[in-house]
């Protein structure tokens, strides 16, 4: 009974029920190590199965093998029997003829002719309901091989805790490899998450690629097509705003008809970092890869008056041509190392980062933290919130952060369509920062406590 949850003394009686058929083999002489674990893991599958809300067997397969319905625990069985086992004993004990709808399989009732005639109308009924449509996809992707096993959909265990690499899970490599196979051959993005806060219905669609994958040039395009049709998909559905990890500005030239906007959240990323750095601070190091949100940092910094340094040549270049400021003054070339607060991205090197003096603060700016190398050192975690406690269904980590702290990407799109600004933001596009910041604070998401 490892699949689900019960109260202990429905637990009691169900060892107690299933153990009768163990028992009887032991007893009569018949028992046998093959036929104890595969009863006891043919009773713990179809329950979890059962449980999982999910419908992996479809239809078409009972129509063509009909007998597999006396063997097989679907989630539709599960919910009919949860929605109508009151009512059924209720009936029974008006009118003792009556038979019941479902049990956990049908070929005792059958055989013993209590079998009601409405079973299977009612079963293909409840698989006819139409398909809810959420206001709100994040869409993501896998990042290491082993990140498969942290969904929702791999080990709960696993998937409460925030990633981090476990020894034993290289001894499921056989297993890791077909993940690898299996998602490869998959084209299609899949559902991995739903939640609703605020009466707003929100999905996170995976992207079955891993991050490795989109940083070679030959599968760029097979990508960009799953992401393309994750979107159209996501448009026939109606949903207004889509979260994307990259910028999608390539999709809305490529369908200017779109009606859901697709938001990036760097907005939301550079409010987040903007206020993360120690109350008066007045000078920080700016490393990694310049990206839009680098800019907006770089740009809202210097207009605080507060001085951005850059530790080579052609960074500067490059940030004083985009800075719309006239406090250009702020951003200087440094080759110190002495700063005591480092804003840092992707690209930047672990030499840099052990020639920090002894309590910098690192806060980065990008998806992924950087590495701690050095114990004298601080450091942030990527841009994030915590969520409000409204908001449900949250039973799994995203990726390394903790339980119910969510990323500043997956939070913009959130808070897009709880406002209902229809707008994208996307490409170099950003939205207003004050704007979004407030906003998110006004929901009921809070920023997270600087590192001790």
């Amino acid at each position: 009974m490892a699949a689900v949850i019960h109260p202990f003394a429905e637990h009691i009686v169900y060892f107690m029920l299933f153990s009768i058929p163990i028992l009887t083999t032991v007893f009569t002489g018949t028992g046998s190590l093959v036929s104890l674990t595969g009863y006891i893991l043919y009773i713990d599958v179809m329950n979890n199965m059962g449980h999982c809300n999910f419908e992996l067997i479809p239809k078409r397969l009972f129509s063509i093998f009909p007998p597999l319905k006396y063997l097989m625990y679907t989630p539709s069985v599960v919910v009919i029997f949860v929605c109508f086992l009151n009512l059924v004993c209720f009936i029974h004990y008006i009118t003792p003829n009556s038979a019941p709808i479902i049990h956990f399989s049908c070929l005792y009732m059958t055989v013993y002719g209590t079998m009601d005639k409405s079973t299977d109308a009612v079963y293909e009924t409840s698989l006819e309901r139409p398909e809810e449509s959420p206001k709100v996809v994040h869409l993501t992707h896998l990042t290491t091989l082993e990140s498969i096993y942290y969904l929702s959909l791999g080990f709960a265990t696993l998937a409460s805790k925030p990633h981090t690499s476990k020894w034993y899970l290289w001894l499921m490599w056989p297993m890791t490899s077909w993940s690898l196979i299996i998602t490869w051959i998959y084209g299609n993005t899949f559902v991995v998450e739903a939640n609703t806060f605020e009466k707003l219905k929100w999905q996170s669609w995976v992207v079955p690629r891993y991050t490795v994958q989109y940083k070679l040039q030959w599968p760029r395009e097979e990508i960009n097509s799953m992401i393309e049709r994750a979107i159209l998909h996501a448009e026939m559905k109606g949903v207004k705003g889509e979260e994307l990890n990259r910028n999608g500005e390539l999709y809305i030239q490529r369908y200017p008809q779109l009606k859901l906007n697709l938001v990036d959240g760097s907005s939301l990323v550079v409010a987040v970092v903007l206020n993360s750095i120690p109350k008066g601070t007045t000078e920080v190091l700016l490393r990694g890869k310049l990206t839009k949100v680098a800019y907006a940092i770089a740009n809202t910094l210097c207009e605080r008056d507060i001085k951005v340094a850059t530790l080579y040549k052609d960074e500067y270049e490059k940030l004083h041509l985009r800075l719309t400021t006239k406090m250009k003054s702020n951003l200087i070339h440094s080759t110190s190392y002495a700063q005591k607060t480092w804003l840092v991205g992707d690209g930047w090197t672990e030499e840099e980062q052990l020639k920090a003096s002894k309590g910098t603060l690192f806060i980065p700016f990008s998806q992924f933290p950087p590495k701690n190398m050095s114990k004298d050192c601080f450091y942030h975690s990527t841009p994030a919130m915590i969520a409000p406690k409204s908001f449900t269904n949250i039973h799994s980590c995203e990726n390394w952060l903790t339980r119910r702290v969510m990323s500043a990407w997956r939070i913009a799109g959130i808070l897009h369509g709880l406002e209902g600004w229809n707008v994208h933001e996307c490409g170099d596009s950003m939205f207003n920062i004050e704007e979004i910041w407030q906003a998110s604070l006004r929901h009921g998401f809070q920023p997270l406590t600087m590192p001790n």
